[in-house]
């Protein structure tokens, strides 16, 4: 009986902080602050400390984007990219996914590669794709690093190099991506 009642007060006590965090955010929000918008932006739209609400995580994560913040950028690239809190447009969803890769934004870079790579709000340019892949793989992250590796692989967007693709699959595995571990047995890539 206890413990129940400690877990009780413990997420009583928790609801009341995240209650006084997203006062102090929002108000943080409303006087300018980009960092604090985009908190705002996440906390609506993961329902931290507030209902979700994703029209109001638009809303801020634009306000922030607008400000320059990276992260802000690439959140809401993600929210027109799927329609959450606002309608599907891609073109915006690469505008603002552009903005926070050519901040080295690891993950933007990898997501704008892909929309380059689709044709996703652009036409589809796989040189395009394979740089900003590159970029990402670069700073360690291992989606992009196997996206490179199937790039240098199939000769798609670059020359054929299999011993590139080797590298980058490794990299990808080591960066525990199981879908890496997958192609470096498939293709025998242990043989470059």
């Amino acid at each position: 009986m206890k413990k129940f009642i400690s877990i009780i007060c413990a997420i009583i006590f928790t609801q009341i902080l995240l209650g006084q965090n997203f006062n102090e955010t929002k108000k943080s929000a409303e006087q300018g602050n980009e960092v604090a918008q985009y908190r705002l932006g996440i906390m609506y739209d993961l329902g931290k400390g507030t209902p979700t609400n994703k029209k109001q995580a638009v809303k801020w994560y634009k306000k922030s984007a607008e400000q320059g913040y990276a992260m802000a950028q690439y959140d809401l690239s993600h929210m027109y990219k799927t329609g959450n809190g606002t309608l599907i447009d891609k073109r915006q969803a690469f505008y603002w996914c552009k903005k926070s890769a050519e901040q080295d934004v690891a993950l933007a870079q990898c997501y704008l590669g892909i929309m380059y790579y689709l044709g996703e709000g652009i036409p589809s340019n796989k040189k395009k794709a394979f740089y900003w892949y590159k970029k990402s793989a670069e700073q360690g992250y291992a989606k992009a690093q196997l996206n490179i590796a199937y790039m240098y692989y199939f000769g798609d967007g670059t020359l054929i190099n299999k011993k590139q693709a080797a590298f980058w699959t490794k990299k990808s595995n080591e960066n525990g991506f199981k879908e890496a571990g997958k192609f470096w047995k498939l293709k025998e890539l242990w043989k470059y």
